[in-house]
């Protein structure tokens, strides 16, 4: 999986500059038309289960009738119980529903659905839901555990053989697709929000939102190669953090901005929120407890860094802080704000 994520994160930084924000917005010449259903696809009723399905808000929806008939929609898998990806996975989500804006819940859906309806109701799906701020347009599911199941497996998430009572070893991938068109294809949610976006909002509408605000393709971002620490930092950290970024108030942080954070805590500490916050917060650390009571209760996951990751990302932590804000000779350290 982090060979994946390592080249959405480098895919990321050479087209940042080809997409176009304003048709991501729906600040388009005009409306994109509803998908036309393809003739002779064999994505369409017969293939696609039916099940009846829960939203965080009480309402029962059939998953092909009401939910993606006729849609361009993005569905993964969750369950709230989770203390590593699923969080990631929302956090990164988040971002590219606030790229996409109103058009989500009117052209592009959301759909996650709980792998464990058992402990994920409605009420603690909606509580999830509020805890990572998720804007309109964006339902979170759940149902019966068998219907689930087959349906994950129908969607190529769950693959023959497995367990899906293992809810630690979920398929991390998600799915997204045109159902009229019959255009799908898995992707890694942790992708680059804007490769994300560009896709859902551009490409599989086929293009049809005249773009008023075209690219210059000359000031398109140099592609460069990331540090180790760098790949980390896109890759785990930017779904839920900020680094002084002048976008920051367009993908708001859930997380502390970590711009400053190596002047700010002490290495040892960090090493070990790093490797296991998780373990912190169940020892009451204070600075633990205290951080997860200041960002909505929404708790760090465990990332499962190795001591050499932990060291290459605290180091390009420190780099960037150092260039974004250096230390003037003689002085004392830069006031870091929280």
């Amino acid at each position: 999986m982090a060979g994946k994520l390592i080249v959405g994160a480098l895919l990321g930084v050479a087209l940042l500059g080809a997409i176009s924000l304003a048709v991501l917005h729906g600040r388009a010449a005009g409306p994109v038309a509803p998908p036309t259903e393809a003739k002779g696809s064999p994505w369409g009723r017969e293939y696609f289960p039916n099940p009846e399905l829960i939203s965080q808000d009480g309402r029962r929806l059939r998953f092909y009738d009401d939910l993606i008939a006729g849609k361009v929609v993005a569905i993964n898998f969750i369950f709230t119980g989770c203390g590593d990806s699923c969080p990631l996975e929302t956090a990164r989500l988040r971002q590219v529903q606030k790229l996409l804006g109103a058009r989500v819940g009117q052209d592009i859906h959301f759909y996650s659905i709980s792998i464990d309806p058992l402990h994920d109701t409605p009420a603690v799906l909606k509580q999830f839901a509020d805890k990572f701020q998720v804007g309109p347009g964006w339902l979170f599911l759940t149902g019966d555990f068998a219907e689930i199941s087959a349906l994950r497996e129908k969607l190529g998430l769950l693959a023959a053989g497995d367990d899906p009572a293992q809810l630690g070893n979920h398929n991390l991938s998600m799915i997204i697709g045109n159902q009229a068109s019959g255009r799908w294809m898995k992707a890694s949610p942790f992708e680059n929000p804007y490769i994300l976006a560009d896709r859902l909002g551009n490409s599989l509408h086929n293009w049809q939102a005249a773009d008023s605000h075209p690219n210059d393709y000359a000031q398109a971002p140099a592609l460069r190669t990331p540090s180790a620490g760098e790949q980390l930092y896109r890759t785990r950290c930017s779904a839920c953090h900020t680094l002084g970024e002048q976008h920051a108030s367009e993908l708001r942080a859930i997380g502390p901005d970590l711009l400053g954070v190596t002047r700010l805590r002490e290495r040892d500490w960090l090493r070990r929120w790093l490797k296991a916050p998780d373990a912190l917060l169940k020892q009451h650390d204070p600075l633990a407890v205290q951080l997860y009571e200041r960002y909505n209760r929404v708790a760090m996951p465990n990332l499962r860094l190795g001591d050499v990751e932990v060291e290459a990302l605290l180091g390009y932590l420190e780099d960037e802080t150092e260039r974004l804000q250096p230390r003037r000779a003689g002085s004392a350290q830069a006031a870091v704000v929280r």
